[in-house]
């Protein structure tokens, strides 16, 4: 009898560890959207055209649909251990093309530690692409002359 009662105590302890996430999960930062930062907004002027401003700040992550004259660039990151932190500036334009109003909303005083994952990833254009396939035997690119 003692023994069995070691085996269920023994079988649920298991159990309810196996359930638990006592070491936890490996979680990482969700970076999303236009990445914007204080330099690039205040680089922006009244006046400037589209065109400049697509230079300094990228494509907008959106357009209004009704009025393509208002342009949204939202930034989310989705820290894994602590909040979310969203930053939005919509830009609206005039008829004639022109920025008119700036409108921020989010902390842009802080730089936000981005990491690049070096670990995998597609091949660069300067690279052999065969080369980052690992364990594949090379072929032999050069052609043979056989008469």
């Amino acid at each position: 009898m003692q023994k069995l009662t070691r085996i269920i105590t023994l079988s649920v302890s298991i159990a309810v560890i196996s359930g638990c996430s006592y070491v936890g999960v490996y979680k990482r930062d969700i970076p999303q959207g236009n990445l914007v930062t204080e330099e690039m907004v205040d680089q922006l002027q009244p006046g400037m055209t589209q065109e400049q401003v697509t230079y300094v700040m990228g494509r907008p992550l959106l357009e209004a649909p009704f009025d393509a004259r208002e342009w949204d660039y939202v930034f989310r990151l989705d820290k894994a251990y602590a909040g979310v932190e969203q930053r939005r500036v919509t830009l609206t334009f005039d008829n004639q093309g022109r920025l008119a109003n700036i409108e921020q909303e989010g902390d842009f005083s802080q730089d936000i530690p981005l990491e690049a994952d070096s670990t995998g990833g597609p091949a660069t254009d300067t690279t052999d692409p065969t080369e980052a396939i690992p364990n594949q035997p090379r072929q032999n690119t050069t052609p043979s002359t056989t008469n």
